[in-house]
């Protein structure tokens, strides 16, 4: 993705509110009582609806679309979006303040494990301000590259934005990426910049950047340091005056967005939306614009941040719902819920994610396949960028073939995978698709390969635009097949990718077998690029060397290209000590044992049957990132 450098490269597209029209009013800013404050004093946080002891049923007639404010915080991974969120959790009663309110919204265990956000939450928190109570449903999303779908969907709920850029690091690449899905959407955004307390900490010049590369004027940014908690509550009143309420029409029939959802054995499908029109309830008969199935509503209710059951749901608010989806195969992502006798205009839903990285999975036991497959639904369902086809290997038996946005969107799905449901699997290297072109229709013969391209204009990396310190826009072309993880990895992670399809181009590759004494292996056979061909040969051979059992006789793991070998490893014999009865005497006795051993080798060499075994294939084909 390249743009021009300078602050009025957008200037006429007056697509977001804060891009163009006249100057807003600056509101005087009041201090919120404390949480602690009694519920007559107006400003302060109501009680029992700001307080994480919540008991009682809130009434969400209370909150008209006028005093509801939707946002999210985004921001490049690790510049503080969580620990902002846990203050605001902290400031508005939601919970309680403590010294272990650290990652409160990131509710995986891979997620407080790795100590970065893979999911979005929500949170609805109640919040005084000017002598009324507001309602803010807070998104906070993930930061990583590999996550980006999950910001996409979560912006869908929202009418502005939180972009969080770290005092130190300033703008990097997702900070960048994640603007421009807010720009796209039309949402207000407000520019907070965190971790003024560093040392290094330089938040001048990160105004500067903010200023130069959104058009956004500096004094627009608000100064906070989420860990100490300095200045955060200056961010809730930006998110009051700065943010409008949603457009929407509670007088209309129910138009319900479904943006994200879960899975629950005994509760079916929670599913959590976001109300354009109308009102939901408890009873209500619902009907799925997807599947066109009717369902009747079990309960609503909002997150608190866990959830709490309410009466109703209104138009402009937040909040979950189940109604009795048994089945994953019946929650669409990006599905319209309506009343039923009451049908609307579908909702437009959400573009379809776009994988980088495509890899096998397969049961380690063919019997678990089933539970497998349950499992890997059931989280598709609430990762719904993964995509998921059926395949098969002739080693490694049924499977599937999935497509994810990164290497850490894949490591964290199969991580999931044996944390949340218990299921061990075989994840083979990741690959992209190729095409092939054949000699003719009868002719099984390839001419040529074809690899998928990104579109762009030739093969060298453009001279970088430098926008800011720092900061550069960089375009290339690049085909999909290992060059979108070296952009990124070069960058140490801190690029932003994205692309688009421009085809299909010929390449270099080449079909690469794996051969047991002179025997092709056909499961191990696979299309590889031409300059790369020796180093995967190599390392397949090296690790069938130390999985194959050892034999009588010798065995010659070889990787070709047609009938040149460009890699070798030799599995040594077993050598039975044919010397052992032979206490001394003539030397011609010894020679002819050993002639005799070396021939009765050579023949079982050829007339002896090489079977892989099964854990040979998983070590072979098994991700190895250090490999």
């Amino acid at each position: 993705m390249w743009i021009p450098a300078g602050r009025s490269w957008w200037r006429g597209r007056a697509l977001a509110p804060w891009a163009s029209g006249p100057a807003r009013p600056r509101l005087p800013w009041s201090r919120p009582a404390p949480t602690h404050a009694v519920a007559t004093d107006p400003r302060a946080p109501s009680r029992p609806y700001g307080s994480a002891e919540l008991k009682e049923t809130p009434d969400m007639s209370r909150f008209p679309v006028e005093d509801i404010r939707n946002f999210s915080i985004i921001a490049h991974v690790d510049h503080g979006k969580s620990t902002l969120a846990d203050r605001l959790l902290e400031l508005t009663g939601t919970i309680e303040k403590t010294t272990n309110n650290k990652q409160v919204l990131d509710k995986l265990q891979v997620e407080r494990e790795r100590g970065i956000t893979v999911k979005a939450q929500t949170a609805s928190l109640f919040y005084s301000f000017g002598g009324k109570q507001y309602l803010l449903n807070l998104i906070d999303t993930p930061g990583h590259v590999d996550f980006s779908y999950e910001v996409s969907r979560s912006l869908s709920a929202c009418q502005g934005v939180l972009l969080v850029v770290d005092a130190n690091e300033g703008i990097q690449a997702q900070t960048v990426a994640n603007f421009f899905l807010a720009f796209e959407a039309q949402l207000s955004v407000i520019p907070v910049i965190n971790k003024i307390d560093l040392k290094n900490a330089d938040p001048e010049r990160v105004e500067k950047q903010i200023e130069k590369v959104f058009d956004i004027p500096s004094e627009e940014c608000i100064k906070i340091s989420a860990k100490l908690g300095t200045n955060v509550e200056s961010v809730l009143h930006a998110v009051i005056e700065r943010i409008p309420p949603p457009k929407v029409h509670r007088n209309n029939p129910l138009k319900a967005l479904v943006f994200d959802s879960t899975f629950d054995q005994y509760r079916g499908v929670i599913a959590n939306v976001a109300l354009f029109d109308g009102m939901v309830s408890k009873g209500d008969k619902i009907v799925s614009a997807h599947t066109l199935k009717t369902y009747e509503v079990n309960e609503v209710g909002i997150l608190v941040p866990n959830e709490q059951s309410t009466h109703k749901l209104y138009a402009g608010q937040v909040g979950y719902l189940i109604a009795g989806m048994k089945t994953v195969t019946e929650a669409q992502i990006g599905d319209t819920l309506y009343l039923h006798k009451h049908p609307v205009e579908p909702l437009p839903g959400f573009k379809s994610a776009k994988p980088m990285v495509f890899a096998g999975m397969y049961p380690i036991d063919q019997s678990e396949y089933n539970n497998l497959k349950s499992a890997i639904e059931k989280l598709t369902l609430n990762d719904s960028s993964v995509t998921v086809h059926r395949d098969s290997s002739l080693a490694l038996g049924a499977g599937w073939r999935l497509g994810f946005l990164g290497l850490l969107h894949m490591e964290v799905f199969n991580q999931r995978l044996e944390q949340e449901y218990n299921a061990s699997v075989i994840l083979t290297t990741p690959t992209v698709p190729y095409k092939a072109v054949l000699a003719s229709a009868k002719l099984i013969k390839v001419v040529k390969y074809l690899i998928p391209l990104c579109m762009s204009t030739n093969r060298e990396l453009h001279k970088g635009v430098k926008v800011a310190e720092k900061l550069y826009f960089l375009k290339k072309m690049c085909n999909l097949l290992g060059s979108i993880m070296a952009i990124i990895s070069s960058s140490f992670l801190l690029a932003s990718f994205d692309y688009e399809d421009a085809g299909y181009q010929t390449a270099e590759l080449v079909k690469m077998d794996i051969l047991l004494n002179g025997n092709i292996v056909e499961e191990l056979t696979t299309v590889v690029h031409k300059d790369k061909a020796y180093s995967v040969g190599k390392t397949i051979c090296e690790r069938l060397k130390d999985s194959l059992p050892r034999q009588l006789f010798e065995i010659a793991i070889q990787a070709s290209i047609g009938s040149k070998v460009i890699a070798r490893e030799t599995v040594k014999a077993y050598r039975k000590n044919v010397l052992a009865k032979c206490y001394g005497g003539d030397i011609t006795r010894k020679m002819k044992l050993l002639k005799r051993q070396a021939e009765g080798k050579k023949k079982l060499r050829k007339i002896g049957n090489i079977e892989v075994p099964k854990d040979a294939f998983i070590k072979v084909l098994k991700t190895q990132p250090n490999k």
